[in-house]
């Protein structure tokens, strides 16, 4: 069953970014680099690849499957671009889907981002293949945000999802792809640093393959949210991750820029 009633899907080929895999570690300055040092030093590998349009199918897309997942989710947010009113409502709103969608015990944000290439002060959406974490700065996570309880936490099963919802709707422009983590190892992750002035984090960049399988939700609405699996400890067969980026639509050349917000937490179970 559908989420959205009548709809016809539309698949697509479009330009995904992934990354060669090189000699150097890829490191990104969020801000300006040292004196000789490249903002970037990356090598861009984008590729032709087909993007199946998931809906009509929602149904058959969850976490611990495919590492990604939507769900029906209204929010009383009037206004997304107001910091204090998103921490303040729509941060306990998404704790309530975490803990109603995926049974965990405890939910603990840290952090989100606003995405409007239109708006000053609002990031662009990110044309790179990506995850947001790595197995390493995963359980940093924990222990930046949870200090003293972090050992103790870590010892069980733990996770981050990023909730990724739009703020106007329907999505065309620049829609957002996801990777089903039946279609790739950890072997294809490439560890990359994101540089910050006083923070170095580290995410994941992806060495394409050509056994990737990618799908996106056409039209998305903002009653509509995606889960996306960022880490899980659990080592039992389920998804432990997927990998996103956005795209270029070539079905909607011209479409209002994109909108959406994006908050990520860590989830105890």
């Amino acid at each position: 069953m559908s989420l959205v009633a009548d709809i016809q899907t539309k698949p697509l080929t479009a330009t995904l970014h992934y990354l060669k895999r090189g000699s150097e570690k890829p490191t990104r300055y969020v801000e300006e680099p040292p004196p000789g040092v490249p903002q970037w030093n990356g090598i861009d590998d984008p590729r032709e690849i087909p993007i199946a349009d998931a809906r009509g199918r929602e149904r058959d897309f969850t976490l611990d499957r495919n590492g990604f997942q939507l769900v029906r989710s209204p929010s009383r947010v009037g206004d997304f671009y107001a910091p204090e009113e998103v921490e303040r409502i729509y941060y306990s709103e998404v704790e309530t889907l975490l803990r109603d969608t995926l049974g965990v015990s405890r939910v603990k944000i840290f952090d989100h981002t606003v995405r409007n290439a239109a708006r000053a002060g609002a990031r662009e959406p990110a044309r790179r293949v990506h995850n947001d974490h790595t197995v390493n700065s995963a359980p940093r996570r924990v222990r930046d945000h949870l200090g003293e309880e972090a050992p103790e936490l870590l010892k069980r099963r733990f996770g981050i999802v990023n909730v990724w919802r739009p703020i106007r709707g329907p999505v065309q422009d620049s829609p957002l792809a996801l990777c089903d983590a039946r279609t790739f190892t950890d072997g294809d992750l490439i560890a990359s640093d994101l540089v910050y002035r006083h923070l170095r984090g580290e995410t994941s960049s992806v060495e394409y393959k050509p056994g990737h399988r990618w799908y996106y939700f056409s039209d998305m609405q903002p009653d509509e949210a995606l889960l996306i699996r960022v880490h899980d400890s659990a080592a039992d067969g389920r998804a432990r991750l997927s990998f996103h980026t956005s795209f270029e639509n070539p079905l909607a050349v011209g479409a209002p820029p994109r909108e959406s917000i994006e908050v990520r937490a860590l989830v105890f179970f």
